[in-house]
């Protein structure tokens, strides 16, 4: 609406001013009713139509003052009739109002009852002043230089548009009201869509978005504003406090927000902090509850075992118990900045569940340290007595299988009684080795137990298991050798042409070319057995009884090589005899030579013996007295 037209006649200046001041007078009254039944809304009050007359009973007044000051005046006149009721109302008004800070300089309670509009006017402004405007701060400025500049630092980026510099002309074209908007509420205007010369659409448009956004109603037209040569100062700061509150609301909830969202985010983290360390206590105490109950159940099966167990037990210190130490310190350093968050805050400090504290940790973590002492000193221990265990088990073993041999031995050195009873003695004797193989593999079993418990030294026996190898091996040969002595002298004592002398001459040529102690001789071995003997042979003869006697196997036996030789007695039972054969060979010399020797067919080491035996005479040996030296 427009509050001024100008007339046909020129006025005077007096007369111009009064025009303004009665527009200005009429614009304030118009905006102030408005803000006045906005405030009465709020709370269902019905509404003023005209300020001068309706607060004449003091009764709206009454109502204004406890909605804006949000506080209840008491007792008052309800729908007075009497001048002295509404005298008492407007007195009881002034006197809230004089009480919350408001100076009433040369207004008292008769103006306002007796309809005064220039003080009414006064008193609503004062009253907005206080209750609207008032709180307003920034940078220590209030009122009306703190809303100035709230309103030039919101809208620092439009600055290129406009600028704000007081409450009158720079509101004119509507910017810097959709400024405001823009700012705080982007979503609800483009500002850089506009177009800035159109005045009344912008004005219009802020209006209307403050209006039904924001809850900011209007408390003039948009002509109060853009068409008049002045805006009223006083409805232009009534109606942008407005946006004040509004905006300042918004930043206050969004400052509460983020200081709830804050708050609400160091709880938070504390709480994950605290249920972290109350989870990794817990883990870590089960898990040192689970190896103690590993170790008291735990048993040695034996000595590999038990090595096992102390390998795992210092796998064990070098990992998880390494593992846990680190744990156990961040967790006091969790626990720590715990606190220390907190009391930043100055928030309740965090006592952690009974069973979780450091307190209980640290007496986990001492029986934890005597079990593993107890845990080692009982591996250590078992493995000590098996090692002893182990060096006396072999010591046992190896001296009792030593005594054994030495009994058969001595068995062998005691035999009496006939050839059949020594013979059956023998071979009892050979049945008892038969098992001694069994205990030496018995004894190479815990001698290989004892090298792998690093043992190195016993002091329970002298013998080791090359040892017993060696006396063995001896002990069994010894043993074979005498049965087939026996054996030889049971078949030699059945032919009774042969001397026992030449029995044992027999039997010792034959041993001593049975290399392989099989009892019986090959060709070889027989050729040699008869140069031996110095007994004549033909190869014919020879393989009759290799082919025949022998059943194709190519050996013959002590019987069969006693047989042969028997045979061969006719051809050399004399002295006589023998001395015409070394004639032979020595080509009637008196005496025979080395090389006479091995033109006969001697076998070296025959040649060898027959030159250490036979006495010397001249380039050779004196085989006749050799011969009769041999013989009775």
């Amino acid at each position: 609406m427009s509050f001024y037209n100008a007339p046909d006649f020129a006025p005077s200046k007096a007369s111009q001013q009064a025009v303004v001041d009665n527009a200005r007078h009429v614009h304030a009254f118009f905006s102030f009713t408005n803000w006045i039944n906005n405030q009465l809304k709020t709370k269902e009050v019905a509404p003023l139509e005209n300020i001068d007359t309706d607060f004449g009973s003091g009764e709206k007044l009454i109502q204004l003052l406890e909605i804006i000051g949000d506080e209840s005046l008491g007792r008052y006149n309800k729908n007075p009739k009497l001048r002295i009721q509404k005298v008492e109302n407007m007195n009881k008004a002034l006197e809230f109002i004089r009480r919350r800070g408001v100076n009433l300089t040369n207004i008292g309670a008769e103006d306002i009852v007796d309809s005064n509009s220039k003080l009414v006017l006064g008193l609503i402004w004062s009253l907005i002043l206080r209750f609207s405007i008032s709180e307003i701060s920034e940078e220590g400025l209030s009122a009306k230089e703190g809303l100035l500049l709230w309103c030039q630092r919101r809208t620092t980026p439009y600055s290129r548009d406009f600028q704000i510099k007081e409450f009158t002309f720079s509101w004119q074209d509507g910017l810097a009201l959709c400024a405001l908007i823009h700012r705080h509420r982007p979503d609800l205007l483009d500002y850089w869509g506009l177009d800035k010369s159109k005045k009344h659409e912008n004005t219009q448009l802020a209006f209307d978005i403050a209006d039904k956004q924001l809850g900011i109603p209007k408390l003039f037209e948009v002509e109060d504003i853009v068409d008049v040569a002045k805006p009223d100062e006083r409805s232009v700061m009534t109606y942008v406090a407005q946006y004040f509150h509004a905006f300042s609301a918004q930043d206050k909830m969004g400052t509460a927000g983020r200081r709830v969202g804050q708050l609400g985010q160091i709880i938070q983290q504390a709480w994950e902090m605290q249920n972290d360390y109350e989870e990794r206590v817990r883990t870590l105490m089960s898990d040192i509850g689970g190896m103690q109950t590993t170790w008291v159940r735990s048993s040695f099966g034996g000595y590999t075992d038990a090595r096992r167990q102390l390998h795992e037990f210092e796998t064990y210190k070098n990992t998880t118990k390494r593992g846990w130490v680190a744990e156990r310190r961040e967790l006091d350093s969790l626990l720590g900045n715990i606190q220390t968050k907190l009391k930043t805050y100055n928030l309740r400090p965090y006592t952690p569940p009974a069973g979780l504290t450091l307190q209980d940790l640290s007496a986990t973590w001492e029986a934890l340290v005597n079990v593993e002492g107890e845990r080692k000193r009982n591996i250590s221990a078992y493995i000590r007595d098996m090692k002893e265990s182990l060096k006396k088990k072999y010591a046992n073993a190896a001296n009792q299988f030593q005594d054994n041999l030495n009994q058969i031995s001595l068995a062998l050195v005691d035999l009496e009684g006939d050839l059949q009873n020594q013979l059956d003695t023998v071979q009892d004797l050979v049945l008892r080795l038969e098992p001694l193989k069994n205990e030496l593999h018995h004894i190479e079993k815990l001698n290989t137990d004892c090298t792998e418990a690093n043992i190195e030294d016993n002091e329970f026996t002298i013998y080791s298991v090359d040892d017993l190898l060696f006396e063995f091996g001896l002990v069994t040969q010894t043993v074979v050798k005498k049965s087939a002595f026996i054996e030889n002298q049971i078949v030699a004592r059945a032919h009774t042409n042969i001397t026992p002398e030449q029995m044992e001459a027999f039997s010792e040529s034959f041993r001593l070319c049975d290399k392989d102690s099989s009892n019986s001789l090959n060709r070889e071995e027989f050729k040699s057995a008869l140069h031996a003997e110095g007994t004549d042979f033909d190869d014919a003869s020879l393989e009759r009884l290799f082919t025949g006697a022998s059943q194709g196997t190519d050996e013959v036996n002590f019987d069969q090589f006693i047989s042969f030789m028997r045979a061969q007695q006719e051809d050399r039972a004399t002295p006589e005899q023998l001395i015409v054969s070394f004639q032979t060979l020595a080509e009637d010399k008196p005496y025979i030579t080395e090389a006479d020797f091995y033109r006969g067919g001697l076998a070296p080491a025959l040649v060898e013996y027959f030159k250490q035996v036979m006495p010397q005479s001249g380039e050779g040996y004196d085989y006749s007295r050799f011969v009769e030296s041999a013989f009775v």
